[in-house]
């Protein structure tokens, strides 16, 4: 068995693995409210402990797979069979184009930026796994600083910093096309994680990285969530980065149907098709952001949601990141999940970025 401890749960019809009792949509429990959870015979408690939690936790897990589809086991994991294409000396850090095997008839294509000090000096440094945002021209270049876009180089940032840092395309975007369905893949979100934690397996394999401390997990927009799934599923992810990644699906746009249909916002098929079924009952959607919050503790994350972002509302995360706290509270981890609000529009500016990298610096530190 892999040493990755994930959190594999299989949902079918709505079983709750492990709790033993069915679960209709008139069960599910309010996605604002974390301190509620099902007993092993179904009924509602008020969350008083973390094992109370971490059974409202598994419900979550459960709810996101029901919609992502089933998160394989070891039968994907194929040889790694990491392959240089190019390499280009940056001056502090050496940047590969690389590509990996995440599963077999699938070849990821991805940015690995390595500190000099780490090739030199074969001394262990943390990484960071940095998730691009939706970009169909440049995909993961944005990140290392090839896409032309200010705000958006955090790979190349961190790698300056000392990190090594890892950019895997997201599929279905720009130069990286796999046949998701011939793949066996429901969504393309959970491609995209298995491809993450993938690239997770990659950094394990580097000689050079120091894992014991776990990983590191930035994105913008797109990246900005895909960060948070990958996290709530791999627990080697220990500090967690979202710019501009969530609100609430009920506050998505204000809730406007016409959003909620294939191949249209979180319902196309890069993202989570199934979620076209939760059209004018968005409350049913058997997971939310304000869970997949509360599910990341107790582990540091920092959040940055601009004031004038006009895809997902400041003031929905700000009710997230309350809720969610109660969570954190349980764990006495206060302080350990923060929220920025700078006066922009979607973006990722200079003080918001310098504030997420001291919070990686406080789990993840750099010798």
């Amino acid at each position: 068995m892999h040493r990755t401890t994930c959190f594999r749960i299989v949902c079918s019809m709505g079983y709750l693995l492990g709790l033993g009792f069915p679960l209709s949509a008139g069960d599910r429990l309010p996605s604002k409210n974390l301190l509620l959870f099902h007993n092993a015979q179904g009924e509602q408690q008020p969350v008083r402990t973390v094992a109370d939690w971490e059974q409202r936790r598994a419900e979550v897990v459960s709810g996101m797979l029901e919609v992502m589809g089933k998160l394989p086991g070891d039968e994907k994991r194929c040889p790694l069979d990491m392959q240089v294409e190019e390499e280009t000396d940056c001056g502090s850090y050496v940047r590969r184009l690389i590509t990996y095997a995440s599963e077999p008839g699938s070849r990821v294509p991805a940015y690995l930026l390595i500190p000099k000090k780490a090739l030199e000096n074969e001394r262990l440094v943390p990484a960071v796994l940095c998730l691009h945002p939706t970009d169909n021209a440049v995909g993961h270049k944005v990140v290392v600083g090839l896409g032309g876009r200010e705000n958006r180089n955090y790979a190349e940032e961190l790698a300056e910093q000392g990190y090594v840092t890892l950019a895997p395309s997201y599929p279905l975007l720009a130069n990286y096309q796999p046949d998701v369905h011939a793949l066996g893949w429901e969504s393309g979100t959970l491609k995209a994680v298995w491809d993450n934690m993938r690239g997770l397996d990659l950094l394990e394999s580097l000689p050079y990285v120091d894992s014991r401390n776990g990983f590191g997990a930035i994105g913008h927009s797109l990246g900005g969530h895909n960060a948070i799934y990958t996290a709530v599923l791999d627990s080697r992810v220990s500090v967690v980065v979202s710019s501009c990644g969530f609100d609430s699906f009920t506050d998505y746009y204000n809730g406007d149907p016409k959003n909620w249909v294939l191949e249209r916002g979180w319902c196309q098929t890069r993202y989570m098709p199934r979620l076209a079924d939760y059209q004018n009952r968005l409350d049913e959607i058997p997971f939310d952001f304000t869970e997949l919050i509360g599910a990341l503790a107790p582990r540091r994350v920092f959040v940055s949601a601009p004031q004038q972002d006009s895809n997902f509302q400041m003031a929905s995360v700000q009710k997230i990141v309350v809720e969610a706290n109660r969570i954190y509270a349980l764990y006495n981890r206060t302080g350990y999940l923060q929220a920025v609000h700078p006066d922009c529009p979607h973006d990722f500016p200079d003080e918001s970025r310098k504030q997420a990298y001291e919070a990686i610096a406080q789990t993840l530190v750099v010798p």
